[in-house]
């Protein structure tokens, strides 16, 4: 017997047929002797309309009815479950975040989880009893409803594995795995069969959208086995786990691209102790992260160019707030850009393999193709290029690095 979190995000769950289907998969491991909890998303869609009502009533709206509105998604949706595994013969219940309950801060909106107490489930797993839970919500220190942010169902779910102590805990997504870098443009990328804690969290962080990096911070935090799988056909997933859980490691993993970015240049910011802190500190106060870093000091040294990026969708604050600085900082031009992209190579292979830059460098050139920044970590070297050669650079770098499905034969 194992004790298995089930998770299933909207699209698993988008109507009623899916969710039958959901409640059938869930069946085969009661089956099999497990004990099973199942964690879900709210259905396709819902989501982003409560968000859109919650807007048309008020732009500033109380965070707090906030939660209770946008919330309310995974409830249908755990009801209708519990009633599809009923239906079928299995014992089945349905626990809203505040029921099991899901402990969290009071920072509605993008809540943390300090704790999730799970004596009354496990009690229920001892009678044979499936837990569908809602993910994305729990209860803060006032007593009221908490949501987690985007993707906080994953987020809920490597949380409840973790408390419940789970042998794994499943991901049921639109896609059947983890791969080397999208397939929609690359048609040679190929499935990873096992992948590590801290590439997994590089590939999310650097725009591979298959898990949520919260989530994967936490499951490499409490070392909980990820497994994602498709919904909708029956194929081995990909495996989230410990670097000591797999044999040989490849240099490079996969190519992850984000679209989402920025770039913003400071042409000619005077060069003193201090005005790095004024900028970024600036900027951390209105809450706009800051990636990628490069400065260029002129050659009299009395000036520097600054260049950073943002997400894009916090360009126009970004460049607000830094606008309202001019003055204070005395530089001489803003230059935004949102034609950007940037492409990354991920591997713990990297490590102990030297020359992964080079190559990507050399291949990026070879194609012409101008890098505006660079910026690199143990394990992953990014670069920004213009968002016109993002699929040129990425089937390159997938070619140059092996990870080809016929590299093999």
């Amino acid at each position: 017997m194992a004790r298995i979190v089930m998770k299933f995000g909207g699209t698993s769950v988008g109507d009623v047929d899916r969710i039958k289907n959901v409640a059938q998969r869930v069946k085969r491991e009661v089956d099999a002797g497990n004990e099973v909890a199942v964690v879900v998303s709210a259905m396709s869609g819902t989501t982003n309309q409560l968000v859109g009502w919650t807007s048309a009533i008020s732009r500033l709206h109380d965070a707090r009815e906030y939660d209770v509105v946008v919330a309310s998604g995974e409830q249908v949706t755990v009801g209708l479950l519990a009633l599809a595994l009923q239906d079928i013969g299995i014992n089945a219940r349905s626990w809203l975040g505040w029921q099991i309950p899901f402990r969290t801060d009071g920072i509605h909106g993008k809540a943390r989880i300090d704790r999730i107490e799970t004596q009354e489930m496990e009690r229920r797993f001892a009678q044979g009893q499936v837990a569908v839970v809602a993910g994305f919500q729990g209860i803060g220190p006032d007593a009221r409803i908490t949501t987690l942010g985007r993707g906080g169902s994953d987020t809920s779910a490597v949380a409840l594995a973790a408390a419940l102590k789970a042998d794994r805990c499943d991901i049921y997504t639109d896609v059947d795995g983890v791969y080397t870098t999208d397939p929609r443009i690359v048609s040679k990328a190929r499935k990873i069969e096992r992948i590590t804690y801290e590439e997994m969290l590089e590939l999310a962080s650097q725009g591979a959208k298959v898990l949520q990096t919260r989530s994967v911070a936490m499951a490499m935090q409490h070392g909980v086995r990820v497994q994602v799988l498709s919904s909708f056909v029956d194929v081995p997933g990909t495996l989230v786990v410990d670097e000591d859980e797999i044999v040989e490691q490849q240099v490079v993993t996969g190519i992850a691209y984000s679209p989402d970015e920025a770039k913003i240049t400071l042409v000619g910011v005077p060069d003193r102790p201090g005005v790095a802190g004024a900028i970024f500190g600036s900027l951390a106060d209105a809450a706009v992260n800051v990636d990628m870093i490069v400065q260029n000091v002129s050659q009299d040294g009395q000036t520097t160019d600054l260049t950073f990026t943002v997400g894009k969708a916090d360009l126009d604050r970004a460049s607000h707030v830094l606008d309202k600085l001019r003055n204070d900082l005395a530089y001489a031009e803003l230059v935004a850009d949102s034609n950007v992209c940037k492409v990354s190579v991920v591997g713990v292979g990297m490590r102990s393999q030297p020359g992964i830059a080079k190559t990507m460098f050399q291949t990026l050139a070879e194609k012409s193709i101008n890098i505006q920044v660079i910026s690199t970590s143990e394990i992953k070297v990014s670069v920004l290029i213009g968002a016109d050669y993002t699929e040129l650079a990425v089937r390159a770098l997938h070619t140059a690095f092996g990870l080809d499905a016929d590299a093999d034969s």
